[in-house]
């Protein structure tokens, strides 16, 4: 018996409840566990961080007993999972499978991690899953789908402390080819790797996209994106707390000055 047969297991993602990160996520969850539920975004939602519908409603779609197409933000999916939907709060948060990375920087934009960080917030042990790719090639999906279960598994045998979670991604590589597992830290990539594209319509408006295209660097060693680099899986431990310790110092000593 693994240990994710223990658990009540909520699959949340950013890239919609048809899609087939998400899809497989849940396969190789299943095949460890019956009680699985999955709540997600009834399109993409790449790119919501941690945003909050507070001033729209939030609509549900049913698609069967354990599958809700939800209207709205990954966050939106987690409220809605633990105070609408399961009589019983899961006891693991399972974020993905994301189609694309969640690295570095990267990371603050993610509604992947967004998912994970929500579930850490509210208790719950929780895990971000993404399958890195190259641009232009086939996502090797291959490769998450061998690693998904026992990679968690040493995750769920360790432990994840209160107020973290973790953030795994799978390399670019062959199922084979993957040269082991790193724990890491979060990368820096260069600044400004989100660039805008300005383009005009048939009226002659103007209007503009948003994409990711980071210049290289940042690959640094124990970093993320050098585990990538290494063709290894990366798994980084993040926390919701995001208090600067170091500055502490510096910052220590101020006063009110009523001048």
């Amino acid at each position: 018996m693994t240990r994710l047969a223990n658990h009540r297991v909520l699959i949340v993602n950013d890239d919609g409840i048809h899609a087939p990160g998400i899809r497989l996520l849940e396969k190789a969850v299943r095949e460890h566990c019956d009680d699985v539920w999955v709540v997600a975004p009834d399109e993409e939602k790449s790119g919501a961080s941690h945003s909050v519908s507070m001033h729209v409603p939030i609509r549900l779609r049913q698609l069967d007993d354990r599958h809700i197409a939800i209207k709205g933000s990954p966050t939106d999916c987690v409220l809605m999972a633990l105070r609408e939907i399961m009589q019983e709060l899961p006891t693991l948060v399972l974020a993905g499978i994301n189609r694309g990375g969640n690295l570095a920087d990267e990371i603050h934009y993610s509604g992947t991690i967004a998912v994970a960080m929500e579930a850490a917030l509210m208790g719950i042990p929780s895990i971000a899953l993404s399958q890195v790719f190259e641009r232009g090639a086939d996502v090797p999906w291959d490769t998450s789908e061998r690693y998904i279960v026992p990679v968690v598994e040493q995750i769920l045998e360790r432990g994840i402390a209160a107020g973290s979670f973790v953030n795994i991604n799978f390399p670019p590589v062959t199922p084979d080819a993957v040269s082991g597992v790193q724990v890491v830290s979060m990368g820096r990539r260069p600044p400004g790797a989100f660039k805008t594209e300005g383009r005009v319509d048939n009226r002659q408006i103007p209007y503009y996209w948003v994409h990711l295209e980071p210049d290289a660097g940042g690959d640094a060693d124990g970093t993320d994106l050098r585990a990538m680099a290494d063709g290894a899986i990366s798994v980084c431990p993040l926390q919701v707390d995001m208090t600067n310790r170091a500055m502490f110092a510096a910052l220590s000593g101020m006063t009110l000055n009523r001048d």
